[in-house]
């Protein structure tokens, strides 16, 4: 899991609420699989109504501008952001997301599930989004334009919501690294090369670090 802070700015939350609000809510139960339907309850905008496409483009935009983003999940695909709404005790049990998603004329492999927050936690009650790993049971709340990454494999769900309204946007990603202890070994070292200091002493070190950073990916990704 991976949270990554500030994706969008205020202003660009403030655009993405103006938007949504000229949009269609509807159940969201509509878009849950045969077993998800069951303990999903929440409203989603429309995957095709023109205010929801408007706000997935900017989000669009501040994934491609973001290094930490590009740097953990290493994309190749990412489904359009979809935007989800609960509130009156709306709630999304337990549940996995599916393998394998549709994607305009083909399809995707959900390698990482992402969930990115644009109501203020003191706007509402519970609503926490709680991801079951090897390590535990994590509840997350996050500000506004803050994202969470988790690998898609993981059980999770969100509390019901008991005061206020909790509005997010939710895609996947298919990474061109499908393994994920992978990619956090990627990672780490991206980190590493970026934190070794820009001066002509480190040039030999950082060119040796770059250089197994991409003969990793070369070893590692799957291109398609």
């Amino acid at each position: 899991m991976l949270h990554i802070p500030s994706l969008l700015n205020a202003d660009q939350v403030g655009q993405i609420h103006t938007l949504l609000s000229q949009g269609a809510w509807i159940d969201g139960a509509g878009t849950a699989g045969h077993m998800s339907v069951k303990v999903k309850n929440n409203e989603q905008i429309g995957e095709d109504d023109a205010a929801g496409l408007a706000a997935a483009a900017i989000i669009l935009d501040a994934l491609a501008a973001h290094p930490l983003f590009t740097s953990a999940a290493l994309p190749a695909k990412i489904s359009p952001p979809l935007f989800n709404r609960y509130q009156n005790g709306g709630a999304y049990g337990n549940h996995i997301d599916g393998a394998i998603r549709p994607l305009g004329a083909g399809r995707m492999r959900t390698d990482l599930s992402a969930t990115l927050f644009l109501s203020a936690p003191s706007d509402y009650d519970g609503g926490e989004l709680e991801i079951i790993d090897a390590a535990g049971t994590s509840a997350v709340k996050l500000n506004p334009g803050d994202l969470m990454l988790y690998p898609s494999g993981t059980i999770h769900q969100v509390r019901p919501v008991t005061r206020g309204s909790r509005i997010a946007s939710f895609f996947w990603i298919q990474s061109l690294v499908p393994d994920a202890a992978q990619r956090a070994m990627l990672l780490s070292l991206d980190s590493t090369i970026q934190a070794v200091p820009a001066a002509s002493e480190w040039d030999e070190h950082r060119l040796s670090l770059t250089a197994l950073y991409h003969n990793l990916v070369r070893l590692w990704a799957t291109v398609v």
